[in-house]
């Protein structure tokens, strides 16, 4: 973090600017700073995974200033309802310096803190009312006005697609170590289409989606302990409500990590299914489809089979995309989202169930 830097992106900011600026948080992709005696956060954006900036600003603005007009009606606290983006002097949402790294400012959430892990089932139940309530917010709005950040982000045939590629070049002779991981994903080809068809038929709907529905993308209330609004919004972009539940599901009901290489320790909890399952549904309000709400099994499938692929094209390619702490990293990460599409598969008609009861 070069902390100069930042303070010269804050003169486009304050006529006078802030003598008050250091590090904060444990973020992995942006580099954050809190200003000001904590009264505002400002970020660097990491424009290697973000090279599209003024889209994703764009999208950032339109979407919260949406929230923050439903909260303003809704007699609700507006400056904790989400982030809030402060402008430069000069009237844009971001500040690029000289050597092409760009800035946001944001006001500081006070009485809030973020929570990297999730401790048990309330956490969880918790985690989904927030994300179907940021769901519920922005139901009306045309996600077709959003950008997209990162093309084909959760386009599951075209990972397909790449993955295949892999397979086909072998740029690193690794194809003798996958074949049985390969098999699986080319079992479940037809599968990979299953979301866009509903789509195509009407069934399901693009909407905003937030692309990354983790538990440390949550204020909660540091005296309360209940969720006060999403953050980390650099990947909202139009896709599918079902992949955002989904994603959830996958990272978060998983009994083991994502790269345990234990695989019998792989399993969906079904607990924290129905938790999250009735977190979300609460927090969406009425605001899905019924054809959504039948698909959300189906999301947690697809994004933990997505995922899995996306794993074993990195491995496959040289481990060029996701950062390894070990040697076979990544496969051991995608063995392990297959072992748990596995669980899933054979769960499904316990998961759908659980969706049709709650949403009698």
């Amino acid at each position: 973090m070069n902390i100069e830097n930042a303070r010269k992106a804050l003169e486009a900011y304050f006529e006078v600017p802030p003598t008050h600026c250091e590090p904060y948080g444990n973020g992995h992709i942006n580099d954050t700073f809190v200003v000001a005696d904590r009264k505002y956060i400002l970020q660097r954006i990491n424009t290697k995974v973000f090279p599209n900036v003024r889209v994703l600003m764009q999208n950032m603005v339109g979407v919260t200033s949406h929230i923050l007009r439903k909260a303003r009606a809704n007699g609700e606290d507006v400056l904790r309802s989400t982030l809030t983006i402060i402008p430069t002097l000069d009237g844009r949402d971001f500040y690029m310096d000289d050597e092409g790294d760009c800035y946001r400012l944001c006001s500081f959430i006070e009485g809030a803190e973020a929570r990297d892990r999730v401790e048990g089932v309330e956490d969880f139940y918790l985690c989904a009312k927030a994300f179907g309530r940021f769901q519920q917010m922005l139901s009306d709005y045309p996600a077709e006005e959003l950008g997209e950040v990162i093309a084909n982000f959760h386009n599951t045939p075209w990972r397909y697609e790449n993955l295949m590629k892999a397979v086909e070049a072998d740029v690193c002779g690794r194809l003798h170590e996958v074949e049985a991981e390969v098999a699986f994903a080319r079992a479940r080809e037809e599968f990979c289409h299953t979301l866009e068809r509903a789509y195509a038929e009407g069934i399901l709907p693009k909407r905003v989606t937030h692309n990354d529905t983790k538990l440390n993308n949550i204020l909660f209330d540091i005296n309360t302990s209940q969720p006060i609004c999403v953050i980390d919004l650099d990947t909202i972009m139009p896709g599918y409500s079902v992949n955002d539940f989904g994603d959830a599901i996958r990272f978060g009901a998983n009994t083991a990590a994502e790269d345990e290489t234990d695989l019998t320790k792989v399993s969906l909890d079904l607990t924290l299914f129905e938790a999250h399952a009735k977190g979300f549904l609460e927090g969406c309000n009425g605001s899905l489809l019924e054809g959504e709400i039948a698909l959300l099994p189906i999301g947690a499938m697809m994004m933990t089979l997505e995922c899995g692929m996306r794993f074993l094209t990195d491995y496959l390619e040289g481990d060029v995309y996701f950062r390894t702490h070990r040697e076979r990293h990544n496969l051991d990460r995608a063995r392990n989202q297959f072992a748990l599409v596995a669980d899933m598969e054979r769960k499904l008609p316990q998961m759908q169930e659980i969706v049709a009861r709650l949403q009698k």
